[in-house]
């Protein structure tokens, strides 16, 4: 059985080339926000001092630079401003401050324009009622549950949900300008020290505007995704007008709506939304973990940027500057130089990452990412040279589990496969060494755990089943291959065609293709589906999609089909690049020469996409 594990996202070069960060001033203009295909957060790079020395603290100062292939703005003096491209908004809020202000990341919020070429595909067939259908996305164990829905219909407000005193609708004959529109055009002002927005009147006034806006929008959606992006984007404004009950319910039922659609972006910026409204609240546990598990690796750059920034402005707050600083840096590396607004926002917080570590300290050291989602470190398989058996080490190499069995694989989900002296049976144990299931199951041929399902065989080779850590059998069906669980799919093949399971047993994809590899756009490749529920499939010698419910998206007929986070590249027999959107209609003409270029023409076409944060 074969069973592809792919690569862990790579971290940043171990002695980036920098260059020297002087002091920058600390009041800057707000810069235009990003494109939701590709942002939602904004980055900054890692913190430091300007000069060499020593904080009041006594703590060493560690000397940060920023990339030098990052272009910034001219330098300026203190006190001056940074002017920024802001549109002009198709609606415009009346008296919309244009005063320089501080930068920092903004709200994330959806411009119409985000819909675009590249927008992820509508939700098809009726609106899902009851719980949210679990997408590719993991819940939050510390998190509240999203609020109940109605029982028919949409994921929709409950009638007992509280909803702002400003809830009405305009009258119907009153033309109402576009609230997302505005919110995409807003020049935002931020605290140099909180690096917070801040709002005051006439602002209130036009950002209740806003919210009444989106309610009455709202009002008239029916489909999830839709109401995942409008709830989200009220509990924006609700956060920044700080009634921060009203927005924790509607991000929490935006996550709700969104994971009911399964597709990865929609997810992600809910969530986004939700742990800024958890990071206002003081909840940075439950924040600092929505944020590590939202930023998937499927991502596009853009918006992965974006979730670090957010990262570390939670991390900033906590007091944790280092981390902060190693979320701004890597921030900065996905999104690569060339972007001035960028740069205003990375010196803003820099600055204040500086006045207040010489005054408090670095703070904590930094956690990994299995830390803040509190995963412990598994164990690893170790040799034992006296014994001559294989027992596990913790990471200082001490013997957790005694070296007492011939054979031994890597721990995964929690458990081990091992084999003991005399007999060529597998067994499954804990963490803790305790054995889970015995030699006696028989089972010569094993497979990795992953979703709390693994496959199984008697004989090694073919009649593969997949059983829990109890040893229930989940799938009783005997295939000749299969692949390992992903999102609760996985690849299986009888009588030489290839489908897909679910974890329990039905057929979710039709036994009718030669192969299922998939093709990422960050290089990897992958045995059966992607986080976000999408497969390549082959038949003969064309390629395609097929999403989790077995539809087939893009036919297979292209010589080389790649999932990209917005659209699928594919290539056509001369071996020139186009793409296709989520749809699989037709986006870029087969002309380009290579990958790079059709996803730097990708790039082009989102660019004037704005969502705020």
């Amino acid at each position: 059985m074969s069973d592809v594990h792919p690569g862990e996202e790579p971290g940043p070069a171990a002695t980036p080339a920098w260059a020297s960060l002087p002091t920058m001033p600390w009041t800057r203009a707000v810069a235009d926000t990003e494109p939701e295909h590709a942002t939602d957060l904004s980055p900054m790079a890692v913190a430091a001092s300007p000069s060499a020395g020593t904080p009041a603290t006594g703590v060493p100062v560690p000397e940060y630079r920023l990339p030098k292939r990052v272009v910034g703005p001219p330098r300026r003096e203190e006190g001056d401003t940074v002017p920024v491209r802001v549109p002009t908004p198709s609606a415009p809020v009346s008296g919309a401050p244009v005063s320089a202000a501080s930068v920092s990341p903004a709200p994330v919020a959806e411009a119409p324009v985000a819909e675009a070429p590249v927008a992820e595909a509508p939700v098809s067939g009726p609106a899902v009622s009851g719980p949210p259908v679990s997408g590719p996305a993991v819940s939050v164990p510390a998190l509240p549950a999203p609020r109940p829905p109605e029982t028919s219909g949409a994921l929709t407000p409950p009638a007992d949900g509280p909803t702002p005193a400003d809830a009405p609708a305009p009258p119907a004959d009153a033309p109402a300008p576009d609230p997302e529109r505005i919110l995409a055009d807003y020049r935002w002002r931020f605290d140099p020290d909180t690096l917070r927005e801040v709002v005051e009147e006439p602002e209130i006034d036009e950002l209740t505007e806003v919210r009444r806006l989106l309610t009455g929008k709202l009002e008239a959606t029916t489909d999830n995704g839709s109401r995942a992006r409008l709830l989200s984007l009220r509990a924006v404004v609700s956060r920044v007008l700080g009634d921060l009950d009203q927005a924790l319910a509607d991000a929490e039922r935006a996550v709700a709506h969104a994971e009911a659609t399964g597709q990865l972006r929609r997810i992600t910026i809910a969530q986004a939304r939700l742990a800024r409204v958890l990071q206002w609240r003081g909840e940075y546990t439950a924040a600092d973990r929505l944020f590590a598990l939202a930023n998937s690796t499927e991502l596009p750059d853009r918006l992965r940027s974006a979730m670090h920034q957010h990262a570390g402005l939670c991390a900033y707050e906590q007091g944790r500057f280092i981390e902060a600083c190693n979320h701004f840096e890597r921030a900065l590396d996905l999104r690569g130089g060339g972007d001035p607004d960028l740069i205003a926002q990375i010196e803003l917080a820099l600055d204040a990452v500086y006045r207040r570590a010489t005054e408090a300290g670095w703070g904590r050291y930094p956690r990994s990412r299995d830390e803040i989602l509190g995963i412990r470190k598994a164990l690893t398989a170790t040799f034992d040279d006296v014994t001559r058996r294989w027992g596990y080490t913790d990471e200082l190499g001490v013997f957790r589990i005694p070296p007492r069995f011939t054979d031994a694989q890597p721990f995964r989900d929690g458990v081990a496969w091992v084999q003991r002296p005399g007999s060529r049976n597998w067994e499954l144990i804990d963490d803790g060494g305790e054995l889970l299931i015995d030699r006696t199951a028989g089972y010569r041929g094993v497979g990795n755990f992953a979703d709390g399902v693994a496959w199984v065989s008697r004989d090694g080779v073919t009649g593969w089943i997949a059983i829990d850590k109890a040893n229930t059998v989940l799938v009783a069906t005997g295939f000749d291959d299969v692949r390992p669980f992903r999102g609760g799919l996985a690849a299986v093949r009888s009588g030489g065609r290839w489908g897909a399971v679910d974890a329990a047993g039905r057929l979710v994809v039709p036994l009718h293709y030669d192969g299922f590899v998939t093709a990422l756009h960050d290089g990897r490749y992958i045995d059966g589906f992607s986080d976000e529920g999408l497969a390549v499939v082959a038949l003969g010698s064309g390629k395609g999609v097929v999403d989790r419910t077995g539809s087939v998206i893009v036919p297979p007929v292209y010589p080389t089909v790649v999932i990209h986070p917005v659209a699928f590249l594919v290539t056509d027999p001369a071996h020139r690049w186009g793409a296709l959107d989520r749809q699989g209609r037709p986006l870029l003409e087969t002309e380009l020469a290579s990958r790079d270029e059709v996803t730097h023409e990708l790039d082009r076409l989102l660019s004037d996409a704005r969502p705020i944060l």
